[in-house]
């Protein structure tokens, strides 16, 4: 794939612009929220993102709202954990600690509603050449406890990915009070531009690869 996106940060908890790097998430109802507008890495205008988190006793409730949306551009026959980021996608990176993640957990949802699940084993930390990169499918996530609803609205130009990812997956329950690594990312093409993308993220690792551990921002379960 190849890339071109975040800027500006807001929260109902909390507000914050610019480079920040952490969102303080609530227990739901209440959320925190985050927009990136912002390509990867040039820092061009990108379509807007937003991200919408908070958590329960056994799930994390994750909501993306892809604004400016043209093309609702995806394969209509591919399934769970097909090559979907090779179309349009919104993606979350997520792992609980404070370090530079090697094991991380890549979600991703289409405009069709198809959803990628994977643990990403990438001990480089930037999924170096000639270094192991490898994942691990979740092969039946919604057996597992996953859900997820999208909705394309064309007449306003959005599309919104409504997910539960259990924390089970992570080995816990309520996050509490827990630190996590996470980072936000929106995939843009079309008949015309594909394969080729606008890659667009929360935080920017500088270059056309999302597994850039040490640019994850930082999530604090409050």
């Amino acid at each position: 794939m190849k890339l071109l996106a975040l800027a500006a940060l807001t929260t109902l908890v909390s507000t914050a612009h610019g480079a920040d790097t952490s969102l303080r998430v609530p227990s739901c109802p209440a959320v925190a929220s985050t927009t990136f507008t912002t390509a990867i890495p040039s820092g061009d205008p990108c379509p807007e993102t937003k991200v919408d988190l908070c958590y329960t006793n056994s799930s994390l409730s994750l909501v993306f709202t892809a604004h400016g949306e043209k093309n609702y551009y995806f394969d209509p026959t591919q399934g769970t954990n097909d090559a979907i980021w090779a179309y349009e996608v919104v993606e979350a990176f997520m792992q609980k600690g404070q370090d530079d993640p090697q094991i991380y957990f890549e979600y991703e949802t289409s405009p069709g509603n198809v959803t990628y699940n994977a643990f990403v084993y990438n001990p480089s930390r930037e999924r170096k050449a000639g270094a192991p990169f490898d994942h691990a499918f979740v092969t039946n996530p919604f057996a597992d406890g996953f859900a997820v609803a999208t909705a394309i609205d064309k007449r306003a130009g959005t599309w919104t990915s409504t997910s539960t990812i259990p924390l089970a997956l992570f080995n816990g329950e309520n996050p509490k009070g827990t630190t996590w690594r996470m980072n936000f990312f929106r995939t843009i093409t079309n008949a015309t531009l594909f394969p080729d993308q606008m890659l667009c993220g929360w935080q920017n690792p500088g270059q056309a690869n999302f597994h850039i551990t040490p640019a994850f921002g930082t999530i604090q379960f409050v």
